[in-house]
């Protein structure tokens, strides 16, 4: 049933405007999100008191939904932490590195491990796990540092983090502002995540061996130096070698048994994410005890600090954002109650509603709106802080065209991880760039054109999916 629009929504459509123009301008949003939230508050209950406490419960229902998504992040990051100090990632690792013994090996070798690793440790805290044990293997096989960091970024930062299949921070966030369960944009965004990734990795590797075989890259002196004192600067503990070995075995058999038991018990969301981040927590404080002895409890309660100080870290400028679109969905109602038109469906809803009947709108023009929208989020550089965008347009197209939501809120969250996560905008690319001791603009003009086909190519997959 067709709801007639109020001001409510268009202030709504307004801010949203606005928000993409300051991301194409990039520029913070947060300010914007929070003058809207207390615009449309006012508006709705003629009371500027309510609308002020609107903006602080706005961000409280932000929070409340991302809670989960935030602490396992935390955790697994601090659980990286401790198994960098100790070592125990370097004998993880060290099976795959006698798996490369030429240059082409060594690319898809760190980048499959890359991916794997990511997807339960998320990339960044995966970087710092394996860059320093693969990058020295990997310069003396003949591949240079930018084509071990380009071969982290695409499979760690591109593949694993726009499925985000265990951990699932992207799709909780894009679904929520679609409207649709997580299960959903999981299942639409495989098709999609492995054509964007065939296409892209393959795409680099060729321009890559292309430059190598021409002698436009090389291994040089100083990267094989730098390795070597990174390598030499690495904190350690004084943990058994057999201690080690435990626990490196271990802890795949568990996050492996993680995944079994989400297949098994059909576990999706918050629950996948209570699992995983559990299992996390026992693993944290199991090696904190057999590596510190002693200092065992008072160092659980510092990695801990440490990984709550990077999930704040990550989120803080998304929570706002999030609030913002959340009030297109069910947030609005949580927050300032019952004041939308008696048959409303949500803010986007009826806004999808009205585009169906006013305009013609087809999947073709849909798909490529998403992809330019998850794009233009992803300027920023955060990949996260926009993706909410991407599902609220999501949901208001397909519901302009009856069909496809899962698939554009996929698309959309595939096109922002993959500019904005840490493959294009130079400033996310740091933490793989530091590694790797490669100049940050550099790979963000080596992964351009690789990103940029990936990306053509999945919209027009997408056309066909929807």
């Amino acid at each position: 049933m067709e709801v007639d629009l109020t001001l409510i929504h268009w202030i709504y459509l307004v801010f949203i405007v606005l928000i993409i123009g300051a991301m194409v301008i990039k520029r913070d949003i947060t300010l914007i999100c929070l003058v809207g939230i207390f615009i449309m508050g006012w508006v709705a209950t003629s009371s500027f008191i309510t609308a002020i406490g609107g903006v602080f419960n706005s961000l409280v229902y932000a929070i409340t939904q991302l809670l989960g998504t935030i602490l396992v992040i935390s955790v697994i990051v601090a659980m990286s932490h401790v198994l960098t100090k100790t070592g125990i990632n370097d004998v993880m690792i060290r099976p795959f590195t006698k798996l490369i013994r030429t240059p082409s090996l060594a690319f898809w070798v760190i980048g499959l491990v890359m991916m794997i690793v990511s997807w339960f440790f998320w990339p960044s805290p995966a970087v710092a796990l394996l860059g320093v044990v693969l990058l020295p293997v990997a310069l003396r096989v003949g591949l240079p540092a930018l084509g071990v960091a380009i071969a982290m970024n695409l499979f760690g930062h591109g593949i694993a983090l726009s499925g985000d299949y265990v951990i699932q921070g992207a799709p909780k966030l894009t679904a929520d502002a679609a409207g649709i369960p997580v299960g959903d944009v999981l299942s639409a965004s495989i098709p999609l995540v492995i054509v964007m990734g065939v296409v892209t990795v393959f795409t680099a590797f060729f321009l890559l061996f292309r430059d190598i075989r021409k002698g436009k890259l090389r291994v040089t002196e100083n990267e094989l130096d730098h390795s070597l004192q990174t390598e030499a600067e690495k904190e350690r503990f004084n943990m058994s070698e057999q201690s080690k070995m435990v626990f490196a075995v271990l802890i795949p058999i568990l996050l492996i048994l993680d995944v079994v038991g989400m297949i098994v018990f059909h576990l999706q969301g918050g629950d996948a994410t209570a699992l995983v981040g559990g299992t996390v927590i026992f693993i944290l404080m199991a090696i904190s005890l057999a590596a510190h002895k002693q200092k065992g409890l008072e160092k659980i309660t510092s990695y801990l600090i440490e990984g709550f100080q990077f999930g704040f870290k990550v989120f803080g400028p998304v929570i706002p954002i999030a609030a913002f679109f959340y009030m297109g969905d069910a947030g609005f109602t949580s927050v300032f109650g019952k004041v939308l038109p008696a048959h409303s469906a949500g803010i986007v809803n009826d806004l999808g509603n009205a585009l169906a009947h006013s305009m013609p709108l087809n999947k073709e023009v849909a798909a490529s709106t998403l992809t330019v929208v998850g794009a233009i989020t992803g300027l920023d550089g955060s990949g996260f802080s926009g993706i909410s965008l991407a599902g609220s347009i999501a949901h208001l197209f397909a519901a302009a065209i009856g069909s496809g939501i899962a698939t554009l809120t996929a698309l959309g969250q595939i096109a922002a991880i993959w500019v904005g996560g840490g493959a294009l905008v130079p400033w996310a690319l740091i933490p793989v760039a530091a590694i790797c001791n490669v100049d940050a603009f550099e790979l963000a003009r080596r992964n351009l054109l690789p990103v940029v086909i990936g990306l053509i190519v999945t919209t027009i997959v997408a056309m066909f999916l929807i």
